[in-house]
């Protein structure tokens, strides 16, 4: 071929081509998507529109080609035309003004606008991937202008970007077919980035296919992928770059700029490919395999056999065959056809007319509401340091505080409030109060515990069809739960939360009676019968269960101090059952002759002691304690005994003194002097010293002879005589 300036133009007229088409497919891409609010068309649009200063580089850099080839030529044509002159006798690099800025345009802009290029893929790609971190984020949600959207236009969709990818890669091959060219070898740049135009269409045009069978997540994988495309392309820029740096020069060769990517330009021009790979295989096999008649008939034939492959494919598609243990349903573009299939060959159209979804409903499935551990140990100790960085918090109601306790919290409460002294204003003691009001609603009404809950389900039986319609199967980014599991998790986190909150602290804890496990179960289960989830809770299972924060360890000191006082209380309630066994016969006995007597003390208040009425209590009070058969049972039985005894004697003494009255009577100073000796003869038997007084000697007389009485065993005599002796 001729390299005159006519050459260069042609290369530019095909850059400014290639300039209005990759505009034309930018901004279609950028106004589709806006307009018809698809996002994934805008994010390809940002490719396509980054590649404008590609082709601009191009026919700057054509153009100079051009420039410096017309200055060759006046050079060319001034030098043959005055050959004295010594003007034009001078080298070329010396007088070329074209030429040096050829020159620079190399050295300079070229590798300054495949920065550029490269920087802002990275820029655009890396901004979006924030964009969709955002998104996912359910607290920033609300701030976002704009959501993930997919547009409405399924079919002008599909044309768009079909038509853009199959114009794009034949105007790449176009370009590429030019490039063999040594002089037009630069729109090797701008074939690649026209064949990424068509591999993005291409990539969107097929998302928009699997958004007609109900597969919106395919969109988001698109735009995904058109993102790690474009850093793909601008970590090959930065490498060709860097190796540029270093690359030897050989003289009047035309350096490659870093934008013109390998990778592209082969997927430009395929043909490379096919020869490269048949190099490939004759240097394997050491001979021109690909000359044979076999490897000649295998790419004649490579057609058919692409279709009886498909066709093949296709037909095995129509016959899908469900195992006994499995359920499926027939979908026809996304919707459910016929009925629930089990333990069967089901026969369909073929693929993607219909698909069979299959699914095993006899599996269990864990479903965890909240962060949880790998491992969790035998015994749960509450002091033990978790793994789970933020471990859910669930309320649930404070236990009840007894009187003594909340007297002695108000206490407290009133010695720091005057242990703070309050300034002028009384800023500080309304703080206090404030702070005190605050406590007394919130932390005397609620509190929270840590706690792992594990949910366990199944598809339920015969509700197969409803588990589907409850929910799509699809991943929302950087999340392990598909949005049915997301939707099934919610719905039993609030049930969860709502159980929770009315339920004390301690009972919780240390529940009581029917276990809180299955009632929480029936609960979440009766919340997803009623919104048709199509699911069966299996069981409920709580691995990780303690107080929240830091007050887990003084939770568990308070547990041994209620456990203290409870041994206290009941020792003391032992002692009591004891005391009133022993005196009463037993505590509910005791009880009731309290109340008796608390009634008497009334009625004695009221009506005096003597009344009709107290007398009955007292009578009543006494026959319990007799029936008691205790201490005041024995008590009782004594004193009436001693009562008895005291009146035998009374009567007895009343007796003997009535019986001696007619003695009295007879002769009264008789029985006077009787009675009198009577007392002496008693009382002096027991005297050692007596003395006698009584009338005048003369008149008496006195026959008395003094005797010791006669004891059997007398241990002094005995003992003197054993000495004398």
């Amino acid at each position: 071929m001729r390299v005159d300036h006519f050459a260069y133009q042609q290369a530019t007229r095909v850059a400014g081509f290639g300039l209005l088409f990759q505009l034309a497919i930018g901004l279609t891409l950028m106004l589709y998507g806006i307009i018809g609010r698809d996002t994934t068309m805008t994010i390809g649009a940002l490719y396509a529109l980054t590649g404008i200063l590609v082709w601009i580089s191009l026919i700057v850099v054509f153009h100079q080609h051009r420039l410096e080839r017309l200055e060759t030529l006046e050079e060319s044509e001034l030098r043959d035309a005055r050959p004295e002159a010594s003007i034009f006798n001078t080298s070329r690099d010396e007088s070329g003004l074209a030429s040096r800025r050829l020159r620079q345009m190399y050295r300079w802009m070229l590798p300054i606008a495949s920065l550029l290029v490269a920087g802002i893929l990275i820029l655009l790609s890396v901004m979006t991937f924030l964009w969709f971190g955002r998104l996912e984020d359910p607290e920033n949600i609300a701030n976002l202008q704009s959501q993930f959207s997919v547009g409405t236009s399924a079919g002008w969709q599909i044309a768009i970007c079909l038509g853009f990818a199959v114009v794009a890669f034949i105007l790449s091959r176009f370009v590429a077919g030019m490039s063999k060219q040594a002089e037009w070898q630069n729109l090797r740049g701008g074939a690649g980035f026209m064949v990424g135009n068509a591999l993005v269409c291409l990539a969107i045009a097929v998302g928009i296919v699997f958004t007609l069978f109900e597969k919106t997540g395919a969109m988001r994988i698109v735009s995904h992928g058109i993102l790690i495309f474009m850093l793909a392309v601008a970590g090959e820029i930065l490498l060709n770059f860097v190796l540029n740096l270093y690359r030897p020069r050989r003289a009047g060769e035309t350096p490659r700029p870093a934008f013109d990517s390998r990778i592209l330009s082969l997927l430009a021009a395929p043909d490379s490919i096919v020869r490269s790979i048949n190099e490939a295989v004759n240097y394997q096999f050491g001979f021109d395999i690909t000359s044979s008649w076999g490897y000649q008939l295998l790419l004649r034939s490579v057609a058919w056999l692409i279709v009886f492959a498909v066709v093949a494919l296709l037909l095995l598609s129509t016959i899908v065959v469900v195992e006994p243990n499995q359920q499926g349903v027939r979908l026809r573009f996304g919707q459910v056809v016929g009925d629930v299939r089990q333990g069967e060959v089901v026969f369909k159209l073929p693929w993607p007319f219909e698909t069979v979804e299959t699914y095993d409903v006899g599996r269990l499935r864990d479903l965890p509401l909240g962060p949880v551990e790998d491992f969790y140990p035998d015994i749960n100790l509450w002091s033990r340091e978790s793994t789970v960085p933020q471990r859910r918090s669930f309320l649930v109601a404070a236990p009840a505080m007894s009187e003594r306790v909340r007297r002695a919290v108000e206490g407290m409460d009133r010695a720091n409030q005057v242990g703070n002294q309050p300034d002028a204003d009384g800023a500080e003691s309304s703080a206090n109060s404030s702070s005190t009001d605050f406590r007394d609603s919130l932390g005397s009404r609620f509190a929270l515990i840590d706690a792992d809950i594990i949910l366990r389900w199944r598809v339920k039986s015969g509700k197969l069809i409803d588990f589907l319609q409850f929910s799509s199967d699809t991943f929302r980014t950087r999340s392990q739960l598909d949005m049915r599991e997301q939707a099934l998790q919610s719905v039993a986190l609030r049930e969860v939360s709502q159980f929770l909150a009315r339920q004390s602290l301690n009972d919780v804890l240390s529940p009581k009676g029917r276990s809180l496990l299955t009632r929480l179960q029936e609960q979440v289960q009766d919340e997803f019968d009623a919104m048709g989830t199509g699911v069966e809770v299996v069981s409920l299972v709580i691995p990780w269960l303690r107080p929240a924060g830091e007050s887990a360890a003084s939770y568990e000191d308070m547990s041994i101090e209620l456990e203290n006082a409870r041994k206290i209380i009941e020792e003391a309630k032992r002692s009591v059952a004891v005391t009133m066994g022993a005196l009463v016969g037993d505590s509910k006995r005791a009880d009731l002759v309290v109340g008796l007597i608390t009634k008497l003390q009334e009625i004695e208040d009221e009506q005096g002691i003597d009344s009709n009425e107290a007398r009955v209590m007292r009578a009543e009070i006494e026959q319990l304690l007799i029936e008691g058969r205790a201490q005041a049972a024995s008590l009782i039985s004594q004193a009436r005994a001693r009562r008895w005894e005291i009146i035998t004697d009374a009567q007895e003494t009343a007796s003997e003194v009535l019986g001696q009255s007619a003695a009295f009577h007879a002769a009264p100073e008789l029985y006077r002097q009787r009675m009198i000796m009577d007392v002496l003869a008693t009382t002096l038997n027991s005297v050692r010293m007596k003395y006698i007084l009584g009338p005048s000697p003369e008149r008496v007389d006195m026959n008395i002879q003094m005797r010791e009485p006669d004891v059997g065993f007398n241990l002094e005599e005995n003992i003197q005589r054993k000495q004398g002796g």
